[in-house]
C-alpha cells in the first residue's frame, strides 16, 4: 500500500469548476459551456494516494491539469500546504511547480523526442536553478538507477525504448525535482498487463522512500484498488463517492460505484455472475441532465432523482456520498 499518511492535507481542492467555452458563429462566441469540471472537493495528505476513477470524458484528467495548473480553473480554490495557488501567476508558481509534478498516460508524447534522456531529465533541474552541470549529471544517473534503468540510457533517445521503459524516465522527469505531490494520469493504462505491475510497484517504492503523495487517476479499478489508500469515484465533472479502498468495495453507496465495480472482472472461469449493466452513454457535459446527472443511466432512480442536486451525505468519517437515496438536499 502506500506510505505513511499525516494528518494536515498537503493538497486541498474546494468547489473546483473548469468550464470551457463552445465557440459558435462569425465572431466566435460562448454559446454554451463544456462543464468538464463541476465542483470538485477533495484532499490529499502527504504520503497519501488517492485514486481516482470513472469513465472516460468524466473529467478526470481536467481535474488532474488543473491541480498543476496546466489549466486555469473557472473558479474554486486549490490549497497546497495551506496556500492558495489557483490564482498565481506563472512567474508566481515556478516555486511550487517543483513540489507538484505530473506522470502522463503516454510517455512517447509527453517525452521530447529530439532530446536523449539526459536531456530530458536535465531540463528540469536547470529551469530551477538547481546544481551546477556535475551535480545536475550525477542527480540524472541517481534517477535512472532510483526507476531501473541502466545509466547509459542517458544518451539514448525515447524512441529507443519500450514503452514500459519510456514511462519509467517519465517516472523519473516527474521525481527529479523531489516533488511532495505528484498527479499520475493514467499512467499504466497504455503499458501490458505484466508491465503494467512493474510500473505500480516501482510507484509504491518510490512513494514509501520519498514520501510522496499521488493522486492516482484511472478507470481501472482493481489497479486503483491495488495502490490506493483512498477512493474517489467521479461521474460528469462531480465526485459522487469517496471512501478508503475496503470500504468502497465492500460496501459501495453509490449506485454508479456499484455498476464500476460489478464490472471489474473475475479471474475464475468457474464462476458464474449475473452481473447488473449500466445501460446508456454517459451525457454530454454542455447540457447535462437536471438533477442528478448520474439519474438518466441509474437502474435505482426515482422521480425526485431528476429535480434535486445531491448534497454530500457523511456516511462515516471516512465515507461520504452524493445521492438523493442517501440524504436530503438542499
Amino acid at each position: 500500500m502506500a506510505g505513511t499518511v499525516t494528518a494536515a492535507p498537503l493538497l486541498q481542492v474546494d468547489g473546483l469548476q473548469m468550464h470551457f467555452p463552445v465557440r459558435e458563429g462569425v465572431l466566435m462566441r460562448a454559446a454554451a459551456y463544456n462543464k468538464a469540471v463541476d465542483d470538485v472537493s477533495l484532499s490529499i495528505s502527504a504520503g497519501e494516494t488517492l485514486g481516482l476513477v470513472g469513465e472516460s470524458g468524466c473529467g478526470k484528467s481536467t481535474l488532474g491539469r488543473c491541480i498543476v495548473r496546466l489549466y486555469n480553473p473557472t473558479s474554486g480554490q486549490i490549497l497546497f500546504n495551506g496556500t492558495d495557488i489557483t490564482k498565481l501567476s506563472q512567474k508566481a508558481l515556478l516555486p511550487y511547480r517543483q513540489h507538484i509534478q505530473m506522470i502522463f498516460q503516454d510517455p512517447m508524447e509527453s517525452l521530447n523526442a529530439r532530446h536523449s534522456v539526459g536531456n530530458i531529465l536535465e531540463e528540469p533541474l536547470v529551469i530551477h536553478g538547481q546544481g551546477n552541470a556535475a551535480q545536475r549529471s550525477a542527480r540524472i544517473s541517481e534517477l535512472l538507477d532510483l526507476v531501473g534503468l541502466p545509466a547509459r540510457s542517458r544518451t539514448r533517445y525515447p524512441f529507443e525504448f519500450s514503452g514500459g521503459q519510456r514511462q519509467r524516465i517519465g517516472i523519473a522527469r516527474a521525481i527529479a525535482l523531489r516533488p511532495r505531490l505528484i498527479v499520475c494520469d493514467e499512467p499504466v493504462s497504455a503499458l501490458d498487463v505484466s508491465i503494467q505491475s512493474q510500473i505500480l510497484n516501482l510507484l509504491i517504492d518510490l512513494q514509501k522512500e520519498m514520501n510522496l503523495a499521488y493522486l492516482f487517476i484511472a478507470h481501472d479499478l482493481s489497479v486503483v484498488k491495488h495502490i490506493s489508500d483512498r477512493i474517489s469515484v467521479m461521474y460528469l465533472g462531480r465526485v459522487v463517492e469517496t471512501a478508503d479502498g475496503e470500504t468502497m468495495y465492500r460496501e459501495p453507496a453509490h449506485p454508479y460505484t456499484r455498476s464500476l465495480i460489478s464490472a471489474i472482472p473475475v479471474p475464475d472461469p468457474n464462476r458464474r455472475e449475473v452481473r447488473p449493466i449500466l445501460g446508456g452513454d454517459v451525457p454530454s457535459p454542455i447540457n447535462p441532465p437536471s438533477g442528478c446527472s448520474f439519474h438518466p443511466r441509474c437502474p435505482e432512480q426515482q422521480p425526485r432523482c431528476s429535480e434535486q442536486i445531491p448534497s454530500e451525505t457523511i456516511i462515516t468519517s471516512d465515507h461520504q456520498v452524493r445521492c438523493v437515496l442517501h440524504g436530503a438536499s438542499p
